[in-house]
C-alpha cells in the first residue's frame, strides 16, 4: 500500500496546538486496515490520545476513518468508494479533525483516497443504428456516443478501436477538459448494392492495470440520397443560471442548419450524455433547439455542467456541440455552527486567553455567501477569536469572579455576507467553579470572655464565628486554636476550640491563683486548597473563688522527728513563745485569716493572737507545768463559705534541752535490724534451692542409668522361633454339568408377523361402482408441521438466523388449499417463506436476553377458501445468556475503618457487585489485586472473600505504623471469557490507647542515683525540675496530665498537671530534709487511661559536699527493704515446700515397690497351666505332634521368682507329665541373665511340650 504523509505543526497563543497531516489510501480498502501513525507522524504521546479523550470529528463528512487510541493510529473504518464519495472530482480527499482535550488541542488530517481500476468503461446503450446514405463522401463524419469510466486519472477511458476498419476509422478529438470526442469517418465508399447492412463493434479500452474495456455494437443502413449533415453555429455554447431557477427556464438555444433541402434538411435536437445527471436537470427541444431546465440546481453539489447536444438530419447525418453552463450560487444556507468541544465549568482562576469552548463554521454557499462572521453577546468577560478558516475559539477575556457570577449564558452569533444575510445562533451554558480567594471573616475585630475557676474540664465558655464569601467546601469554616505559650504552657492544655462551631471549651480546671488572664488567637480556615485563614484575638479573664484553705508556713510539720519550742520555767506573762505564720493563696476577702486555739494541753498557760497568729503565756510559768505541752492552732479565711488548717505545736516547759531530750526520745527501728533480716533470709533461701536442685539431678541421673540397662537387654539374641499357617484342603468337587444356561422366550406386539397363521371369516364381498366426480369444499383446516425447531437460542444469534422450520399442508384443492402464514407482530423474528408450503422463522434483529428472556411466538395459518379456515400454533423459545454485561459495582469506590490491634481475620467490610447476566455468567467472584503498601503486598494486609465479597483483615494493625491504605478488588463474572470491573477501597485505621506514656526525662538509672539541687534560699515557685513524657497515641489518647503521687514533704513540692514542671509550693528553710524523693505518674487520656510513674531525687542543698556527703550512703526505703523482705519470704517457701514435697513422693513410691514384692514373694497360689487346642497337622508328618506357644512377661520383681532365664542363644524346653500335676523341669544354659529391679522388659520364650503316652483333644 502506497501511503504519503505530509505534516504541518504550527503553535498559536491561545494554548490550542493546530497542525496538519495528509495521507494517501487507495479506495475499497478493508475495514481496519491502516491510514497512518497518526501518533507519530504529529509527534503526539499514545498516553496523551488516551488522556486527551482523542476523537474524530468529520462535521457532514461520513465517519469511513476512525482513531485507535491505544495504538495512535488511522483505521479504516467504512470502505470508502472514490467514485461514489466524489465522483469525477480530483483529488478526492476527505477531510476531518481530530479533536483532544484538556488542554484543548485539534489537528486537521487530510486523507487522499487513490483511485484504482475497478470499474470498466460502459456505454450506455449496447448498440447504436445509423442510416447513412452510400451518396455521402469520403470524410464524412459520425459523432458517436462516448462511453463512460468512473474511474480517473489513467485507470480511466484512454483510447477506442473500431473492428472491423474496412470503411470507416476512428478520429478522436481531445478537448481541454480531457474528454474524448468520438467521430466515425468514412474513409472508403460504401456501395448499398455491395453491403445494404454493415456491423460494426466499438470499443473503449482504459488505461489500469489490469486493462478494462468495454463495447457496443454499431448498425449501419445504408440508404441513397441525403449527403450533407447539419452543421452547428458554434462549436461550444455558454450560458448561466441561477441555483434557484425554477423548472422551466429556458436555459439557452442551439442552431444547427443542413444544406438539403425537404426532409432531409429536417433538424432534430437531443443530448447525447449518457452517464450523468444532464438528463434529469437539462433538456432541449428536439425542434427549437432550446435548453431548459426540468431539475433542481443546487450550487453546494455541482456548480458546471456540459451538455452534450447532437443535430441530426432524416438522412442521419449529425453534428454536434456543447453547452457549458455555469451555476450561479445564491445565499440559500445559512451558517453550521457545530461545536468541537466544550467545557461545561470553568476555573474562576483561570488565565485570560482560556480556551472554553472550540467551534466550527460551516457554510457550503459561495463568495461572499459563504463568508461568515461570528460574535457574541456583550458584557461578558469573555472573547470570541478566529484561529483558523472557519475555526473559532471562545476564550476568556478578563478576571472570572464566582462571587459576582457563578454562571453565564453565552450566546455565540454567527452572520455571513449575502444579501439577505441569513444567520443561526446557539448558547452554551458555563458553570463558573468556585476557586478558594475568599478568607473567613470573624463578626468581631476582638472578643474578651469569662470564667469562673474550679470550672468543670470541658465547660463551654465562648463562640467565635466566622463566614466565607466562597462556595461548598471552600466555605467550609474550621476553627483551629492557634499555637502559643500562656506562662510557658502550651495555650492547648488551657483552652480548645471545636473546630466546626467555634465554641471554646476549658480543658483544664482554671485557678485564679495560678494564672488570673491569658490570651490567645484563634485561626477560622476555610476547606479549601490551598486553605485561606484570617486570626482573632481572644482574652480570658478567670474569677476567683474561696477553693484553696490556708497554708502553714511555720511550725513545719514533719512526719517522724519532733520539733519543739523551749518555754524557759522563769517566763513571764506574755512570753512569745513561737508565731503560726500562714497564707492563703485566694484573693481579695478569701485571703483574710484568723487565729484560734482549738485544742491544748493547758488551756490557762497559752493563747494566740487571732490576727497574727502569736502564741503568747498568759500567766507565769511554774514547775508543775508539764513538760511536754501540745497546742493545736486553727487558721481560718473569711471566704464563703471559709476554709481553714490547723497545725499542732509542740512546747517543752523546761530550762535546758538534756530534760527534753529525755521526755521527746523514742525512735524506729535502726537499719542494722532490716540488714541483718535481709540476709538471713537469703542464706536461708540458697541453701533449700542448693538442697533441692541436688536432690533431682540424683533422681534424674538413677532414672537414665536404669534407662541404659533397659536397653541392652531388649537387644539380646533370643531365637526366633516362625509361626507356619494351616494349609486348608479342597472342598470343590467336580460335577458333569459345570455350565448352566437359561433361555427366556417372550411374544411381541409383532407376532402376527411370524409364520403362524391365522384364519378369518369365509366370505368375501365385492362392490363395482361407476366413476363419480367429486367437488372440493374448504372443509380441511391447514396442517402446521414443525420440522425442525431450536427451543433456546444464544443473545448473539446473528439476524436472519433460522429457528424453526414450519410446514404446511392443507388436504383441500385449488384455492382451498393455498395457504399464507403470519407471525404475530414482533420484531425481533419473522417469518419468510423459503418454498411452497415451506417457512422459516428467523431472526430480525439483535436479541438482548436482558429485555426479554423469552418469547411467545404465535405462528397463523390461514387457506384461501370461502370461508376461510386457519390454524396456529404457539412457539415458545428461551433466550440464552451470553457474557455481555461486566459486574457493576454499588459504588464507585468504597472507604472502610478498622480499629487497631484487630483480631487477624476480622471480618470489617463488604463489597457488592451485580451482573445483568444470568447463571453462570452472573456469578460473581471478587479478587483482590495485586498491589504494594509500603512495598509489602497487600494481600499480606486484607483478603477478600471470592463468593461474598467480605473483606477480611490478615494481620493485626498498628495505628502508629500504617494510618490508611487504599487498594483495588476485582469483580469479574463466571463467563468464558470473563468480564470484570475494579473499585478503589480506600482503609482508615482508628487508634486506641495501647501504648503507655513513655518518660523521657528525667532518664531512670539502674544503680546511681541522680538527684536535681534545690537551694535552701529558693522562694515559691522555684522550678526544680521538669518531667518529660511523650505517648505515641494519637488525639486524646495523646493528652497527658502529671500528678504528684508520693512525696518526702508534700507541703514543699507540687506538679504541674499539664506540663509536668515541679515547683516549690513553699520558702524552703533549714528544717527541710536534705533528701527529698518524689514520685510522679504521667497518665493518658484515653479510654481506659495509661500511666507511668518516674521517680525524681531532690537535693535540698546550698554546696555540693552537702549533697555528697547525705547520697554516698544511699539507702533504699523502707517500702523497698519491705517488698525485699516479703519476696524473699516467698521464695523461700516455696522452693521449701517443693523439696519437701518430692522427698515425699520418693519415700511414698519405695515403700509401695517393697510391699509389692512382699506379696509376690511370700504368695502360695498353686499354678494352673493352660492347654491350648490342637489343630491338625497340615504341613505333613513331624516328630512333634504338638506345637504350644506360651507367653511369659517379666515383673519388676521377677528377680525374686524361681523361674531363671536363659541368655541369648539359649533355648527353653519345659517337659510336663500327663497328670498336670508334676513339677516343671528347667534346663537352661549356663549363661543367666541379670535383672534389674524395675527394669519392665517382656520376654516372649517358645516351649515344645511332649506328651510320651496319650493327649487329649
Amino acid at each position: 500500500m502506497r501511503r504519503q504523509v505530509l505534516l504541518f505543526v504550527s503553535m498559536l497563543s491561545f494554548s490550542a496546538v493546530f497542525g496538519q497531516v495528509s495521507y494517501s489510501v487507495p479506495e475499497e480498502m478493508a475495514k481496519g486496515s491502516l491510514v497512518g501513525n497518526v501518533a507519530q507522524d504529529l509527534g503526539l504521546d499514545v498516553k496523551r490520545l488516551r488522556s486527551g479523550n482523542g476523537r474524530v470529528y468529520s462535521g457532514d463528512s461520513g465517519d469511513y476513518v476512525e482513531l485507535h487510541t491505544e495504538r495512535g493510529v488511522l483505521l479504516v473504518k467504512e470502505r470508502m468508494d472514490r467514485e461514489a464519495l466524489c465522483g469525477d472530482t480530483t483529488p478526492c480527499a476527505l477531510h476531518f479533525q481530530i479533536v483532544l482535550e484538556n488542554p484543548m488541542e485539534f489537528y486537521s488530517v487530510t486523507v487522499e483516497i487513490l483511485d484504482i481500476n475497478d470499474n470498466a468503461p460502459t456505454f450506455e446503450k449496447g448498440e447504436i443504428k445509423f442510416t447513412i446514405s452510400e451518396s455521402v463522401a469520403v470524410g464524412a463524419k459520425f459523432d458517436l456516443e462516448r462511453a463512460a469510466d468512473l474511474d480517473v486519472g489513467m485507470n480511466t477511458l484512454q483510447t477506442y478501436l473500431l473492428k472491423p476498419s474496412d470503411n470507416f476509422l476512428l478520429k478522436l478529438q481531445n478537448h481541454a477538459d480531457g474528454t474524448k470526442n468520438v467521430e466515425m469517418v468514412l474513409q472508403k465508399p460504401i456501395d448499398r448494392e455491395k453491403n445494404e447492412f454493415i456491423s460494426l463493434i466499438l470499443t473503449a479500452v482504459d488505461g489500469g492495470e489490469p486493462q478494462m474495456s468495454g463495447t457496443m455494437q454499431i448498425l449501419i443502413t445504408v440508404l441513397d440520397a441525403n449527403d450533407n449533415a447539419p452543421v452547428f453555429t458554434q462549436p461550444i455554447y455558454k450560458a448561466t443560471v441561477t441555483e434557484d431557477s425554477a423548472k422551466g427556464t429556458v436555459v439557452t438555444a442551439v442552431s444547427a442548419s443542413d444544406a438539403d433541402q425537404g426532409l432531409n434538411s429536417k433538424i432534430t435536437y437531443s443530448i447525447t450524455n449518457t452517464m450523468d445527471e444532464v438528463r434529469q436537470i437539462f433538456e432541449v427541444n428536439q425542434e427549437s433547439g432550446e435548453v431548459r431546465l426540468i431539475g433542481r440546481l443546487d450550487y453546494e453539489r455541482k456548480r458546471h455542467f456540459q451538455i452534450n447536444v447532437r443535430a441530426r438530419d432524416n438522412g442521419g447525418l449529425t453534428d454536434s456541440c456543447k453547452v457549458m453552463v455555469d451555476v450561479v450560487d445564491i445565499n440559500d444556507n445559512e451558517p453550521v455552527i457545530k461545536i468541537m468541544s466544550k467545557s461545561a465549568v470553568i476555573s474562576e482562576s483561570a488565565d485570560t486567553n482560556t480556551v472554553v469552548t472550540m467551534i466550527n463554521i460551516q457554510d457550503p454557499d459561495a463568495g461572499e455567501n459563504g463568508k461568515v462572521q461570528c460574535f457574541i453577546n456583550d458584557d461578558i468577560p469573555f472573547l470570541l477569536k478566529l484561529t483558523t478558516n472557519n475555526f473559532y475559539n471562545l476564550v476568556t477575556e478578563s478576571e472570572l469572579d464566582r462571587e459576582m457570577a457563578s454562571e453565564y449564558n453565552i450566546t455565540v452569533t454567527c452572520s455571513d455576507e449575502g444579501v439577505p444575510s441569513l444567520s443561526s445562533s446557539v448558547t452554551l451554558t458555563l458553570q463558573i467553579s468556585d476557586v478558594n480567594d475568599n478568607a473567613p471573616v470573624f463578626e468581631r475585630s476582638s472578643y474578651e470572655a469569662y470564667i469562673v475557676e474550679n470550672n468543670t474540664p470541658g465547660l463551654s465558655i465562648f463562640t467565635v464565628k466566622a463566614t466565607d464569601a466562597d462556595w461548598n467546601q471552600n466555605a467550609r469554616v474550621s476553627y483551629i486554636l492557634e499555637d502559643s505559650s500562656v506562662n510557658g504552657v502550651p495555650v492547648s492544655s488551657y483552652v480548645s476550640i471545636s473546630a466546626d462551631s467555634g465554641v471554646i471549651h476549658a480543658v483544664r480546671s482554671f485557678d485564679y491563683e495560678q494564672i488570673k488572664d491569658f490570651q490567645f488567637r484563634i485561626k477560622a480556615q476555610d476547606g479549601g486548597s490551598p486553605p485561606l485563614s484570617s486570626n482573632v484575638t481572644v482574652k480570658m479573664l478567670i474569677q476567683d473563688q474561696n477553693d484553696n484553705p490556708p497554708q502553714v508556713l511555720y511550725p513545719v510539720q514533719t512526719g517522724g522527728s519532733v520539733v519543739a519550742e523551749m518555754v524557759p520555767r522563769t517566763a513571764d506573762v506574755g512570753y512569745l513563745v513561737t508565731k503560726v505564720v500562714a497564707v492563703d493563696v485566694d484573693s481579695g476577702q478569701n485571703a483574710w485569716l484568723s487565729y484560734k486555739l482549738q485544742k491544748a494541753t493547758d488551756r490557762a498557760l497559752f493563747e494566740v493572737g487571732s490576727q497574727n497568729g502569736e502564741i503568747r503565756t498568759i500567766r507565769q510559768v511554774t514547775d508543775k507545768d508539764a513538760v511536754k505541752q501540745r497546742l493545736t492552732v486553727i487558721v481560718e479565711d473569711n471566704g464563703q463559705p471559709s476554709r481553714s488548717a490547723t497545725v499542732i505545736v509542740n512546747v517543752a516547759v523546761a530550762d535546758s534541752f538534756p530534760e527534753v531530750l529525755s521526755e521527746f526520745t523514742d525512735f524506729p527501728h535502726d537499719k542494722e535490724y532490716n540488714d541483718n533480716l535481709t540476709f538471713y533470709l537469703v542464706l536461708a533461701l540458697a541453701v533449700v534451692s542448693f538442697l533441692f536442685i541436688t536432690c533431682l539431678v540424683v533422681i534424674i541421673s538413677v532414672k537414665i542409668y536404669r534407662w541404659r540397662q533397659s536397653r541392652i537387654l531388649y537387644h539380646s539374641n533370643l531365637p526366633v522361633i516362625p509361626y507356619y499357617p494351616p494349609r486348608y484342603s479342597d472342598t470343590l468337587g467336580t460335577g458333569t454339568l459345570p455350565h448352566v444356561y437359561n433361555y427366556e422366550v417372550c411374544r411381541t406386539t409383532d407376532s402376527r408377523k411370524s409364520d403362524n397363521k391365522f384364519g378369518g371369516t369365509g366370505g368375501q364381498n365385492v362392490l363395482i361402482m361407476d366413476p363419480i366426480d367429486i367437488l372440493d369444499v374448504n372443509d380441511n383446516r391447514p396442517n402446521i408441521h414443525i420440522m425442525s425447531k431450536s427451543n433456546m437460542i444464544s443473545e448473539d444469534a446473528k439476524p436472519n438466523t433460522v429457528v424453526t422450520i414450519i410446514n404446511v399442508e392443507d388436504a383441500d384443492s385449488s384455492e382451498n388449499g393455498k395457504v399464507h402464514c403470519i407471525s404475530n407482530d414482533n420484531d425481533y423474528f419473522v417469518l419468510k417463506s423459503t418454498s411452497e408450503q415451506f417457512y422459516s422463522l428467523m431472526t430480525g434483529s439483535q436479541l438482548d436476553r436482558e429485555l426479554a428472556s423469552e418469547y411467545n411466538i404465535t405462528v397463523t395459518c390461514s387457506d384461501e377458501g370461502v370461508p376461510s379456515l386457519s390454524s396456529s400454533i404457539t412457539l415458545t423459545l428461551q433466550i440464552s445468556d451470553v457474557n455481555d454485561n461486566a459486574p457493576v459495582f454499588e459504588r464507585s469506590s468504597y472507604e472502610a475503618y478498622i480499629v487497631e490491634n484487630n483480631t487477624p481475620g476480622l471480618s470489617i467490610f463488604t463489597v457488592k457487585a451485580t451482573d445483568a447476566d444470568w447463571n453462570q455468567n452472573a456469578r460473581v467472584s471478587y479478587i483482590l489485586e495485586d498491589s504494594s503498601v509500603n512495598g509489602v503486598p497487600v494481600s499480606s494486609y486484607v483478603s477478600v472473600s471470592a463468593d461474598s465479597g467480605v473483606i477480611h483483615a490478615v494481620r493485626s494493625f498498628d495505628y502508629e505504623q500504617i494510618k490508611d491504605f487504599q487498594f483495588h478488588i476485582k469483580a469479574q463474572d463466571g463467563g468464558s471469557p470473563p468480564l470484570s470491573s475494579n473499585v478503589t477501597v480506600k482503609m482508615l485505621i482508628q487508634d486506641q490507647n495501647d501504648n503507655p506514656p513513655q518518660v523521657l526525662y528525667p532518664v531512670q538509672t539502674g544503680g546511681s542515683v541522680v538527684a536535681e539541687m534545690v537551694p535552701r534560699s529558693a522562694d515559691v515557685g522555684y522550678l526544680v525540675t521538669k518531667v518529660v513524657a511523650v505517648d505515641v497515641d494519637s488525639g486524646q489518647n495523646a493528652w497527658l496530665s502529671y500528678k504528684l503521687q508520693k512525696a518526702t514533704d508534700r507541703a514543699l513540692f507540687e506538679v504541674g498537671s499539664q506540663n509536668g514542671e515541679i515547683r516549690t509550693i513553699r520558702q524552703v528553710t533549714d528544717k527541710d530534709a536534705v533528701k527529698q524523693r518524689l514520685t510522679v505518674i504521667v497518665e493518658d487520656n484515653g479510654q481506659p487511661s495509661r500511666s507511668a510513674t518516674v521517680i525524681v531525687n531532690v537535693a535540698v542543698a546550698d554546696s555540693f559536699p552537702e549533697v555528697l556527703s547525705e547520697f554516698t550512703d544511699f539507702p533504699h526505703d523502707k517500702e523497698y527493704n519491705d517488698n525485699l523482705t516479703f519476696y524473699l519470704v516467698l521464695a523461700l517457701a516455696v522452693v521449701s515446700f517443693l523439696f519437701i514435697t518430692c522427698l515425699v513422693v520418693i519415700i511414698s513410691v519405695k515403700i509401695y515397690r517393697w510391699r509389692q514384692s512382699r506379696i509376690l514373694y511370700h504368695s502360695n497360689l498353686p499354678v494352673i497351666p493352660y492347654y491350648p487346642p490342637r489343630y491338625s497337622d497340615t504341613l505333613g508328618t513331624g516328630t512333634l505332634p504338638h506345637m504350644y506357644n506360651y507367653e511369659v512377661c517379666r515383673t519388676t520383681d521377677s528377680r525374686k521368682s524361681d523361674n531363671k532365664f536363659g541368655g541369648a542363644g539359649g533355648q527353653n524346653v519345659l517337659i510336663m507329665d500327663p497328670s498336670s500335676t508334676g513339677t516343671m523341669q528347667r534346663i537352661q544354659s549356663e549363661k543367666s541373665i541379670l535383672d534389674e529391679p524395675d527394669s519392665p522388659i517382656e520376654v516372649r520364650n517358645s516351649f515344645y511340650v511332649y506328651w510320651p503316652q496319650h493327649y487329649h483333644k
